[in-house]
């Protein structure tokens, strides 16, 4: 490993670090690394993912995560430890695979608990398991701290969008949730708007299919104005910001109104594709002008962005496959790396605490 850039808390110039960034969302797709590099430079800050994967859970860890909230405080802790040590192996075969030279590491975890309104956020993977692993410093749990100020711990992403992606007037990602951030009044603002893969990924197992590749599914179903007004009417939606969700809130507002419904999946599909167009054309303004950098998962649903496209006046711009599938991870990788420096990672403007914040935790390697 070449010596280590970080710790510095100046504004110098030239500074280079080599980070792996890694992320695991709500819709347990499997875990995205990338390898980024990132410098300050009198412009601002640089970028490139060098080298970037997703690696798809197994079965058994699909149904142990998504389960874990039910279980005993035992099994909790031990995923917890156990989870930590799968992430470090996992990110020590990719180090290995690629011939890389990382500086540390920046881990989201995996979110089982997310309840800011009783200052409680829950991400598992344990840093100093990963740091045992991999022999690298982990940086880890981001949101804790913001929480603590009485924020949101989320959406964490709008300090990476401002930095990185400042050409854009919104920066949406379309994962488990879609979350939007942009400027407002000399201020970022960023909320997640509403669920997205976490439901399309649970309407589809339903017919069989991990996922509704495309769009496909939901492109053959007609949409039901009755559970459409349902789901647009929820409470949620009409809250200013800040405000984020959480997998309860899903199973608490959204699954009833799906099951309570006797719907066709593909019916079901195209009803809720239709939802979450239209929340986002409701947050993105009336300005054919404005430009809108589309990421994630839901970025590749073909169909789910032809419905995009009918309900939003800016532009939508899908930018290169690796910044679609790995701009979350990019960031969570930028994260550390301000984290590292001691400077703010998160921000008020955004998450409604009391101050900004440099969050996360520093495990081993030092």
């Amino acid at each position: 490993m070449r010596k280590r850039t970080g710790g510095q808390a100046d504004s110098k110039t030239g500074i280079r670090y080599d980070v792996i960034g890694l992320m695991s969302g709500t819709s347990l797709d499997g875990l995205d690394i990338a390898f980024c590099r990132f410098e300050k430079t009198e412009d601002g800050w640089k970028y490139k993912i060098l080298v970037a994967e997703t690696i798809p859970y197994s079965g058994e860890w699909k149904q142990r995560l998504g389960n874990l909230e039910k279980t005993t405080a035992l099994a909790f802790v031990k995923a917890d430890a156990e989870y930590g040590h799968l992430l470090g192996h996992l990110t020590r075969s990719f180090i290995e695979k690629h011939s890389i030279h990382p500086d540390f590491i920046a881990s989201h975890g995996q979110t089982i608990f997310h309840q800011p309104d009783k200052k409680l956020t829950t991400q598992i993977g344990k840093g100093s398991a990963i740091a045992a692993e991999t022999g690298l410093p982990v940086i880890c749990d981001f949101r804790s701290l913001d929480v603590a100020c009485g924020g949101q711990g989320a959406p964490l992403v709008p300090i990476g969008d401002r930095d990185l992606f400042a050409g854009y007037d919104f920066c949406l990602n379309l994962g488990g949730f879609a979350n939007i951030s942009f400027d407002h009044d000399d201020q970022r603002i960023a909320f997640d708007i509403c669920p997205v893969n976490m439901v399309l990924n649970t309407l589809s197992l339903k017919a069989g299919k991990e996922f509704d590749q495309g769009g496909a599914l939901a492109s053959t179903g007609k949409a039901d104005n009755t559970l459409l007004g349902k789901l647009n009417q929820l409470p949620y939606y009409f809250q200013p910001p800040p405000k984020s969700l959480g997998k309860e809130w899903v199973v608490s507002h959204i699954i009833p109104l799906l099951d309570h419904s006797d719907l066709s999946i593909p019916d079901l599909l195209r009803t809720y594709c239709e939802h979450v167009a239209i929340q986002v054309g409701r947050c993105t303004g009336e300005n054919p002008l404005n430009k809108i950098l589309v990421t994630g998962g839901g970025a590749r649903n073909s169909f789910l962005m032809d419905r995009l496209r009918a309900h939003t006046k800016p532009q939508i711009v899908l930018p290169d496959l690796l910044t679609i599938d790995f701009k979350e991870a990019l960031i969570f990788a930028f994260l550390g790396v301000l984290r590292w420096r001691n400077e703010v990672n998160c921000l008020k403007s955004v998450t409604g605490a009391t101050s900004d914040v440099s969050g996360g935790n520093i495990c081993g390697g030092l």
